[in-house]
């Protein structure tokens, strides 16, 4: 590939946690390729299949979880790095990996946990994603964790941005391995975080509208939505409504992304390293003003319009008790913890309360749900709208 000057070089990477000697034991891979690789062969990529994007324990088939989101968002965050000349393998990484750390039921479940650790350090889905990758998921014989690349590690941390008051977990991370958590991160970084951003903006409106809990002419309040609306029907004045809403969508992908290009590229012009990159102290992958203005103003919309509407919050508030009385009836009782879990419960505090939200965020809807019933003998009601 014809690699910018200011891309990621896997040749250049500041390595790894634990120095490995494997090099073409397994193919011809770069590192960021390795990393990407193990990020997909992992458990906790595969358990994603059934955790809450938006929609908690969905019914329906047709709804994004976690892992459909994360392939999502590395689809657009290659297509974005290609054009960009940057490491599509590092992007990718980082795309796929991002959400790792979700407890069960999304923002209910991860609300509950840090309800739950408020005396041991809270709890943060971010920081849990490194937590899980670099200690939790351990399928090697020689270190603990994936061992992945410094690059993954500080696209992780920084999927944010440049973080400021690092909890417990983030600095446990940042002294294993220090990631220089005050500059900002790669591009590479910057893509995989904007790229969610597109994602979840557009296939939310994709899901909602399936739901029912948006309404098209709600959506059509926003001026720039209703101008690609009158545009698609003008294309296609006779498709069925389910298409012309799908195209709607996909025009608002092409949209924002080719905003995020031009953009990019602009502020990119006098960049000549990664180096130059991290210390410009603001984010160099972004919308133009005028366009970020726009996304914000979907934002609030989708907050009002979906995630906080009644029937979600009434949900996410069965399924942060789920977590909570799950969590309480594992410290109350060593025992009912899995097998594994259960034999290396640590005794002392704060070890012993994080190592069963560690347990618990690692669980899927699903297995979180049949672990309430088989406690407190019955299935949680009303944790499904769709």
């Amino acid at each position: 590939m014809n690699r910018a000057p200011y891309a990621s070089d896997p040749a250049q990477s500041r390595g790894r946690e634990f120095p490995e000697e494997r090099a073409g034991a397994r193919g011809p891979r770069s590192a960021f390729q390795r990393d990407r690789d193990r990020v997909i062969h992992s458990i906790a990529f595969r358990r994603l299949r059934h955790k809450t994007q938006v929609f908690i324990a969905p019914d329906g088939d047709h709804y994004r979880v976690r892992l459909t989101h994360s392939i999502e968002v590395a689809q657009i965050g290659r297509v974005v790095a290609r054009a960009l000349g940057l490491d599509e393998d590092l992007t990718e990484a980082l795309c796929l990996a991002h959400d790792i750390g979700h407890p069960p039921f999304g923002h209910a479940g991860e609300k509950a946990l840090d309800g739950a650790l408020g005396r041991h350090g809270g709890f943060d889905h971010n920081a849990q994603s490194l937590r899980t990758l670099m200690r939790l998921e351990s399928p090697y014989c020689d270190h603990e964790g994936l061992n992945l690349s410094w690059e993954v590690l500080e696209g992780l941390a920084k999927h944010n941005g440049p973080v400021a008051e690092p909890g417990w977990a983030m600095e446990e991370v940042d002294t294993a391995i220090p990631l220089e958590l005050h500059l900002w991160p790669s591009l590479e970084a910057q893509v995989a975080a904007i790229s969610d951003d597109i994602a979840y903006d557009n296939h939310d409106i994709d899901d909602g509208l399936r739901a029912g809990f948006l309404v098209l002419d709600d959506l059509l309040t926003l001026d720039f939505v209703a101008d690609l609306w009158r545009e698609v029907e003008n294309r296609f004045p006779n498709a069925p409504r389910d298409r012309q809403l799908r195209e709607l969508v996909r025009t608002q992908i092409g949209l924002m992304v080719n905003d995020l290009l031009e953009t990019t590229r602009s502020n990119i012009a006098d960049i000549g390293s990664v180096k130059e990159v991290r210390e410009a102290g603001r984010a160099l992958a972004c919308f133009s003003p005028d366009f970020a203005a726009q996304e914000r103003q979907l934002k609030r919309f989708m907050y009002d319009r979906l995630y906080l509407h009644a029937d979600q919050v009434e949900t996410a508030e069965r399924a942060r008790n789920v977590v909570a009385r799950l969590y309480a009836a594992y410290t109350q009782d060593g025992s009912l913890l899995a097998d594994g879990w259960r034999e290396s419960l640590p005794e002392q505090e704060p070890q012993r309360s994080r190592h069963i939200a560690d347990f618990i965020a690692g669980m899927t809807d699903r297995y979180a749900i049949d672990q309430y019933a088989r406690i407190f003998g019955k299935v949680p009601m009303g944790l499904s709208n769709v």
